[in-house]
């Protein structure tokens, strides 16, 4: 039976010595939460770094070691005290994560920690050639391990490798500061599905092996000459359930914690005082320095809020053997040190400091006690604790403070998103978050709530893999011919001789260009006299046929005498007539279809769904433009693979997808309308892919043009809408 084979640096599991024996503990949220599924009920085996060396481990013991992994589905890698120095201390986080962080100042490029590194590697690569089987997949995680998909793949060529980056993927112009870079390039480029937790990172990673390997991308593929690799973004997200049902079991414990009662005790004796929480990793790239003196900062510009308001900060200790770490703690000490002797009154202190890791109950007590949560990371690959802010939150209040550099502050719009470097900006959002109205709150985390619990952990783990399986591509290029002065004049020719002419003209991106705000795109006077123009000339027809909704286009035309087809050919309304429906049609597909719409409406913001009559429409025009297109792409693979067998077909649009009634599109429409009517002249023309029906199915001889260069069937094109005028003037002034 095939398997999947989890691959990161440290295994799940706590392993202890006590008596001379081996005590495994299996590790709780993050990665093993989400990996569950793949890893424990999906005869999964996780392969990494037991956390012990092997100067830690009695040789009477090795044996044990390996036995109580086991148990867990779990195989060790043996890893020695030079290697983590070398290669964890060493490479992975006094380069990789300094350069990807964009901490330039703190990377060091020393050979003997870069070949610590590539040894490291290749044990791991060992360990998993030795346990992969025909029909396996490897999944491997984060930057300590990305020289480990080539080194597999070049022995198991028809193993199926998926990578998933957790750290931030710089610009290219600080990762081509790495000397190895091309190494790390190639390394990953053994996966077949690379992940991210944002589109930027995705498009950085990209560029880099563009640019560095000269690889040829389009969109996110990577062509090399035996294979493509896909690259795609997926954010994490969290146990869901775990914090919110542990915040409502907090809001009804009976025995509270001495933490709990601290912070009761606060509240009893000033009712009306906030408090904001601060928690991370002591690390460089949270920003933490910066977030102490933002709130300094904010202490001084609005002092109404001293002794109203208490920054509650859980800084949990990370490589306090690494020296910038070192520096960062002295440095966090002397500030909260100087601030509360600034501030501090006898009854209040500004700062509550806490320097070490508190129990998963604590961290509940936190964040269901603090009404304000400030993160402010000058780097974060994602940033799970703004989530799981979000989660305890049961009763909906609660104001989210979010770094723009945190990779969730792309997920979590509602949020207040500030420059971590900006302390106007934090000041002044802590004042809006003290002051915010309930109403206002719950409005906010309603939205935030809903998402993160449809798209959690789990989701985004079976996400990778469902994309690591179903990966496909696609080539079928038509070229059509570009219009020019002489095709032109020879089209105005047939169009002047013809005793019977139509003109089938779509309406966004062909008449009219597009806008921002849909609404928007009414047609403009001139528009409006050249239609009137070209419809009362002798014996000429003018249909336009679109995907709007017949509201909007019968309002737009209600005094213009043309015919009218709506959403790609459901609704039509013949001159002087009323709008009718063109065939009998259901609609109770849709409950189906729109959760999966709803799911790349949450992955890719700015994002919204349409829903008419008889289709649903994904709409990304005001998404970030690439990765709109890459998650369209995403999104027809999947839509066309459920519509196969429910007579649904999937219109490609400029920046919307819509899904309806297969039997149903634009070149039925339009042949249905000319049927049996004698048109001599027939012209055509449109701009994206519901076009394409009507190019297809009308006669050879019609006109058809699209408008832009792609993917056509038509047999012209010209570049943009201002052409589409030009050609309409001239019919006008025929």
């Amino acid at each position: 039976m095939s398997k999947t084979i989890i691959i990161s640096n440290r295994l799940p599991l706590q392993l202890k010595i006590e008596n001379n024996k081996i005590e495994a503990t299996p590790s709780v949220g993050g990665l093993a939460t989400g990996m569950k599924s793949v890893h424990r009920d999906g005869n999964g085996v996780w392969i990494g770094w037991t956390g012990l060396t092997e100067e830690e481990i009695p040789a009477d013991l090795v044996d044990d070691v390996v036995e109580a992994t086991i148990e867990e589905q779990c195989v060790p890698v043996s890893l020695n005290q030079d290697d983590i120095d070398g290669f964890y201390y060493g490479f992975s986080n006094r380069t990789i994560w300094p350069l990807f962080h964009y901490f330039i100042e703190y990377a060091e490029f020393e050979k003997e920690s870069w070949q610590s590194y590539k040894r490291v590697n290749e044990k791991y690569a060992e360990v998993v050639l030795d346990n992969i089987e025909e029909g396996d997949t490897v999944w491997v995680h984060d930057y300590q391990l990305m020289l480990l998909p080539a080194l597999i793949k070049k022995e198991r060529p028809d193993v199926q490798i998926g990578f998933f980056l957790h750290i931030p993927f710089p610009s290219y112009e600080v990762f081509r500061i790495l000397p190895w870079r091309e190494e790390i390039l190639k390394g990953l480029l053994g996966s077949d599905l690379i992940g991210f937790h944002t589109y930027d990172y995705q498009r950085h990673f990209l560029s880099s092996v563009s640019r560095i390997l000269r690889h040829e991308v389009s969109f996110n593929e990577i062509t090399l000459k035996d294979r493509m690799i896909t690259v795609n973004s997926f954010p994490m997200g969290i146990d869901y359930k775990k914090f919110a049902d542990a915040a409502e079991k907090h809001d009804t414990a009976k025995n509270q914690s001495e933490l709990q009662r601290r912070l009761d005790l606060h509240i009893d004796s000033t009712p009306d005082a906030k408090m904001i929480l601060s928690i991370d990793r002591l690390d460089y790239s949270k920003g933490i320095a910066n977030r102490i003196r933002a709130y300094e900062y904010f202490l001084e510009k609005y002092p109404q809020f001293k002794e109203k308001v208490r920054l509650v900060m859980l800084a949990v200790p990370s490589r306090s053997n690494v020296p910038q770490y070192q520096l960062l703690k002295k440095e966090v000490d002397e500030l909260v040190g100087r601030i509360n002797g600034k501030f501090a009154s006898v009854s209040w202190t500004p700062i509550w400091y806490f320097y070490r890791s508190m129990p998963f109950e604590n961290l509940i007590d936190l964040y269901t006690t603090c009404e304000v949560a400030l993160l402010t990371p000058i780097r974060d690959g994602m940033n799970l604790v703004a989530k799981e802010y979000i989660a305890t939150r049961t009763n909906k209040t609660g104001v989210l403070i979010l770094s723009e550099m945190a990779g969730a502050a792309q997920e979590m719009s509602e949020a207040v998103i500030i420059n971590p470097n900006n302390f106007e900006e934090i000041a002044d959002a802590l004042k809006l978050a003290i002051e915010m109205p309930e109403d206002e709150q719950i409005k906010r985390n309603k939205f935030l709530q809903k998402r993160l619990k449809r798209y959690n952990v789990e989701k985004w783990a079976e996400d990778f893999m469902h994309a690591l399986h179903e990966t496909t591509h696609k080539s079928d290029i038509v070229e059509a011919v570009r219009m020019q002065r002489e095709r032109e004049d020879q089209m105005l020719e047939d169009y002047k001789k013809a005793n019977k002419r139509i003109l089938f003209l779509d309406y966004d991106g062909t008449l009219r260009a597009f806008v921002n705000n849909p609404d928007d795109a009414s047609p403009d006077d001139e528009l409006i006299e050249l239609v009137r123009r070209i419809e009362s000339q002798e014996n000429t027809e003018v249909v336009i046929i679109s995907g709007r909704d017949r509201h909007t286009l019968g309002k737009w035309w209600q005094d213009v005498p043309i015919t009218l087809i709506a959403e790609h050919g459901v609704w039509k309304r013949p001159i002087g007539g009323e709008w009718a429906v063109t065939e009998a049609l259901k609609n109770d597909w849709m409950e189906t279809v729109k959760p999966i719409l709803e799911k790349f409406v949450d992955r890719t913001a700015g994002t919204f769904i349409e829903e008419k009559n008889y289709s649903l429409a994904w709409h990304y025009r005001n998404a970030d433009p690439d990765l709109g297109e890459k998650r369209a792409s995403e999104l027809s693979t999947v839509l066309k693979e459920l519509s196969a067998n429910n007579k649904l077909g999937v219109l490609d649009g400029n920046k919307v997808l819509e899904i309806k009634d297969s039997t149903i599109h634009k070149g039925k429409a339009a042949t249905k309308h000319i049927f049996d009517k004698n048109y001599d002249f027939k012209f055509a023309i449109g701009d994206d892919w519901t076009d394409e029906y009507m190019f297809q199915d009308l006669p050879e001889d019609t006109y058809s043009i699209k408008v832009g260069l792609q993917k056509t069937a038509a047999r012209f094109y010209v570049d943009d809408t201002d052409r589409v005028r030009d050609l309409l003037k001239r019919f006008a002034d025929n």
